[in-house]
């Protein structure tokens, strides 16, 4: 029986149908144009497109998936970390109908979900866990960047993680103060191609620093007070790919920096990385690099997996289902700060 999928953590609002370990079928509805004129999400409006597109959303899951509701025989949503208004959307949906259809719920933590997409593979996507390897993961986005343990499936650990700004919040804010729109981030990967990430030396915070943390707001505040004094460099055509480069050149030493050194004190001879910010190209090219370099496996979500998407939640709960795990409480509430 087939496992239905629902993930309104924050913007995208996404449905996707399970069977076993295939993806049969993953809809996703991005409200980053909603959102742009206001320079980042706004809680209220999220939610209302949620409430708006969800019923639609599944309907065309389904239909993709060729499949009818009495052939489902699970759900599976996103009960946190979030948005609380844009998770009780789709935790709400997801409770009443696994409870009009007399069917379990697998409560799913987002950031979990993200920890395992990088053991995603193939056409149609599926994920097997049969090629798991101990690793140090880097789960990065614009509300989270942490460095996880896994020595094996389902148990993990939590080595590090930011002590304010996430990396994505770092890119998206520092798209705004050079004048980019939003998201910030991939206008900044988009023009630093074009430009030198050694055109201006920002600092690699917490860089230096034997434990496993991260810190992006003293960055952000160095890219302001550049600005502050230099305004004419981001009006500039040709310093504006400078600046992104350098901006992301220091974002990118830092996560590469991390990861690495954290694999290397455990022993560990395997990395893989997820989450939205793992899109970045030159993130995963320096990845690959560092990688390479030492011997060290690398396994990196798929594009379509590292933005927010509801196959990765089902496809988790798959898993869990498989490892014996107890469904949810059907009267469970969201936690919109679950930590992992």
């Amino acid at each position: 029986m087939a496992l239905l999928a629902v993930e309104t953590s924050c913007d995208e609002t996404s449905v996707a149908v399970i069977d076993g370990e295939t993806v049969l079928a993953n809809v996703v509805s991005s409200q980053i144009n909603l959102h742009a004129e206001y320079g980042g999400v706004v809680p209220e409006l999220a939610t209302r497109e949620h409430l708006k597109n969800l019923p639609l959303i599944a309907r065309q899951a389904m239909e993709q998936a060729s499949l009818a509701p009495s052939e489902l025989g699970a759900f599976a949503a996103t009960r946190g970390p979030g948005l609380p208004p844009a998770l009780m959307v789709g935790w709400k949906f997801a409770q009443s109908a696994a409870y009009s259809l007399g069917l379990p719920l697998f409560d799913i933590n987002h950031v979990e979900a993200h920890l395992y997409s990088p053991w995603v593979s193939g056409n149609p996507q599926r994920m097997n866990l049969k090629d798991f390897q101990p690793n140090v993961s880097l789960i990065v986005s614009g509300g989270h960047t942490l460095l996880v343990l896994a020595r094996e499936p389902m148990a993990h650990k939590i080595l590090g993680t930011t002590l304010d700004d996430a990396a994505g919040e770092c890119f998206d804010k520092a798209g705004k103060l050079l004048g980019l729109a939003y998201p910030g981030g991939p206008e900044i990967d988009r023009l630093a191609g074009k430009g030198n990430p050694s055109a201006y030396d920002f600092p690699r915070p917490m860089l230096g620093k034997p434990n496993d943390d991260f810190s992006f707001s003293g960055l952000k505040t160095s890219v302001r007070y550049f600005l502050d004094k230099n305004p004419h460099l981001k009006e500039s055509d040709s310093e504006l790919p400078n600046l992104c480069a350098s901006v992301q050149a220091a974002i990118v030493d830092v996560l590469v920096g991390k990861v690495i050194r954290a694999a290397e004190r455990e022993g560990i001879t395997c990395i893989t990385a997820s989450g939205g910010v793992t899109c970045n190209r030159t993130l995963r090219r320096q990845l690959s690099y560092a990688c390479e370099e030492r011997g060290v496996a690398l396994r990196l979500a798929p594009p379509s997996l590292c933005t927010d998407n509801a196959a990765m939640i089902g496809l988790l709960a798959e898993q869990k289902k498989k490892a014996g795990e107890s469904p949810a409480e059907i009267n469970l509430d969201i936690e919109a700060s679950w930590r992992l």
